[in-house]
């Protein structure tokens, strides 16, 4: 009944906003053709590219710091919804020198949704053979003309997996566009989400050196009573500022953050190849994880004929809180894959929790200069002060301090018209999160870490509409993993250099592509390799990663495309020591669209399969924790707009 609830709410909005004309937004959507490299482009509900924000040259980006809201610094929490951002965009190598301060990993760049001075309205309904329903509508409104516009978003989500866990997910965003003079502009925006009677997904934990037994898809063997609930929301303003012609203010404050009533995690601990295992499930209590952060950049300019030089003053900050811990720690007893958990509802008893308060402040200066069919330069300098307090259930305490310089140097050389080249350096400071579900000290807050970035390569245009970017990068970092003992804890320093190919754009006409490799040689080092505890391969960090997407508008057919997409990812070590290895994989997407019209307003209908060949794997979550890769998977989407 509540599923119903929430796709009529979606249906309703979405049918409220078709009353005048507007541009196209939902029924043009197309990440194949929105893609300017093949390293990580959202647009919607698709995605294409060898990156995402937490897997970037085999590291995560927003752990990194590394994201930007609309150019400017956030730490999110929860990840901006489709509703509040229009693309993500992950910026390696040439792509990510247009951004001053960087770190280490690339830029996760979420550009936002901005109203404009046209009514718009789009809405967007589908349906897979998982069962999952989607109902979004969105709507730019103009309010007092060149002044004021309104940007609004509805979706309700009945959400159905591979592991047969479902849950209910209810999300709003507002988004206000105010230009009081030709030279300011505010935008404030919210958005919000509510996710309900969320099952808890199992994660399996094998007894020793092997990898689990077939596990089926679409067998929920975990407690009904496991449904976690959650609030998320991200909220905030932007303000830009031309005091004049040479100077540009920008400014920005955020808030993102979740809370959590209650949270289940199911695990299958103990599991042997003959598909028996211990279930154990760990029931959190009242659990909040929240940060403002933001940013405040003046920018100076300097232009003549044939150059452009900028000077950039930053300062950043942010300041995160985190509940977390107490929880009830419940062994169900021994189960067999596929078989359904029915043991009643205990009472949970609960303890007292952790806390840990986060604080960071960063003052930083950049040089930014373009010499008109010569190249780039920028040079940046960064202090930054970072200090973290753990206060324990127990009643001790501790605490981290570091505040290290930071800077890079970046530059990029136009040879003639279609060559050009590019070389950086960065030195970052990230923090490092927490130890995952499956550890022995789950939750436990990591330390911040130093890391270091080198890249270089080139960007060729091979026609007007068709660019190969080819790289090679070394990245350095601390290494977290499990220990002997089930602890994430520090087990060395791992590098990773490999090189980057990417291919994008028109190849002929009708065809678009984007294709990609990543080819890496990822090694960890230090004391525990040279006695032997660890192994040389870090965990979950293959060598071989390969991405491909067409897409062919059919000449004879007007308005339809065929779409293909293929993935391979190479051999993985799944266990610190390297006694484990996740195979490599290939998985194969088809897709087909038709744009037309509906009483003359623009829509495209999509049907788009995904694991075709329906190929069995294996995701990991930390050294020895696994999960299945979803299935395969039929989709039909609609997107009209008004």
């Amino acid at each position: 009944m509540q599923s119903g609830r929430l796709i009529l709410w979606g249906v309703v909005g979405l049918l409220s906003f078709a009353a005048a004309p507007a541009l196209a937004q939902r029924a043009s959507e197309n990440a194949v053709k929105a893609a300017e490299d093949a390293f990580g482009v959202s647009v919607g509900r698709e995605t294409v590219g060898l990156y995402d924000p937490d897997n970037v040259r085999g590291f995560s980006a927003l752990d990194a710091g590394n994201a930007r809201l609309d150019g400017l610094y956030f730490d999110p929490v929860w990840q901006p919804s489709p509703r509040l951002q229009r693309a993500t965009t992950i910026r390696v190598g040439i792509a990510a020198q247009g951004f001053p301060f960087p770190a280490p990993t690339g830029v996760v760049d979420y550009a936002l949704r901005r109203p404009g001075d046209v009514f718009k309205a789009s809405g967007f309904v589908s349906a897979d053979s998982y069962g999952f329903l989607t109902a979004e509508s969105d709507a730019e409104l103009p309010l007092i003309e060149d002044k004021l516009s309104l940007g609004a978003g509805f979706a309700g989500y009945r959400e159905s997996y591979y592991n047969d866990t479902t849950d209910l997910t209810r999300a709003e965003t507002l988004i206000l566009r105010w230009r009081p003079a030709d030279s300011l502009e505010l935008t404030p925006f919210w958005s919000h989400a509510d996710v309900y009677a969320s099952q808890a997904p199992p994660l399996y934990l094998t007894a020793g050196d092997y990898l689990p037994p077939h596990i089926e898809r679409r067998r929920f063997n975990g407690p009904l009573w496991a449904e976690s609930r959650s609030e998320r929301y991200n909220y905030g303003i932007l303000g830009r500022w031309a005091p004049g012609p040479e100077w540009r203010v920008e400014a920005g404050v955020f808030r993102s953050g979740r809370d959590d009533p209650i949270a289940f995690a199911n695990l299958l601990t103990s599991l042997t190849p003959g598909g028996q295992a211990d279930q154990v499930v760990i029931v959190d209590p009242h659990a909040y994880n929240a940060s403002t952060s933001g940013e405040l950049r003046v920018s100076r300019s300097f232009a003549g004929e044939a150059w452009r030089h900028e000077i950039v003053l930053t300062l950043r900050g942010r300041d995160r809180e985190r509940t977390y811990g107490g929880g009830d720690v419940i062994d169900l007893g021994p189960i067999a894959l596929g078989q359904r958990q029915a043991a009643p509802r205990p009472t949970f008893v609960f303890s007292a929790q952790n806390r840990d308060h986060i604080r960071q402040g960063t003052v930083g200066l950049a040089y930014e200069g373009r010499w008109r069919g010569v190249g780039e330069l920028s040079v940046s300098l960064q202090k930054t002060d970072y200090a973290k307090d753990v206060g324990l259930a127990g009643g001790s305490s501790a605490s981290t301090h570091a505040d290290p310089w930071l800077y890079s140097l970046a530059g990029a050389v136009h040879l003639n018209r279609r060559l050009d080249l590019y070389a950086s350096y960065a030195r970052g400071l990230e923090d490092s999160g927490a130890a995952p579900s499956s550890a022995a000290n789950r939750n436990e807050p990591l330390p911040a870490i130093k890391t270091e970035q080198a890249d270089a390569g080139l960007r060729l245009a091979l026609s007007p509409k068709l660019r190969l970017v080819a790289g090679v990068f070394d990245l350095k970092k601390p290494y977290f993993e499990f220990d002997a003992a089930n602890r994430f804890t520090l087990l060395g320093s791992v590098e990773n250099r490999g090189v980057e190919l990417s291919l994008s754009g028109a190849a002929a006409p009708g065809l678009d592509v984007v294709a990609g490799a990543v080819l890496s040689d990822p090694k960890v080092e230090g004391a525990a390799v040279r006695l032997g505890l660890v192994g040389t391969d870090p965990v979950d960090k293959p060598r071989v990663r390969l991405g491909l997407n067409v897409e062919w508008r059919m000449p004879w057919i007007a308005g339809v495309s065929l779409d293909a997409g293929a993935t391979y990812l190479g051999r993985r070590a799944a266990s610190t020591d390297d006694r484990v290895h996740v195979p490599e994989r290939t998985l194969v997407d088809l897709g087909s669209r038709y744009a037309f019209t509906i009483a003359s307003h623009p829509a495209q209908l999509r049907l788009a399969v995904t694991n075709i060949g329906g190929v069995h794997g294996y995701d990991l979550y930390g050294a020895g924790a696994y999960d299945i890769i979803p299935g395969r998977v039929a989709q039909l989407s609609l997107g009209v707009d008004w």
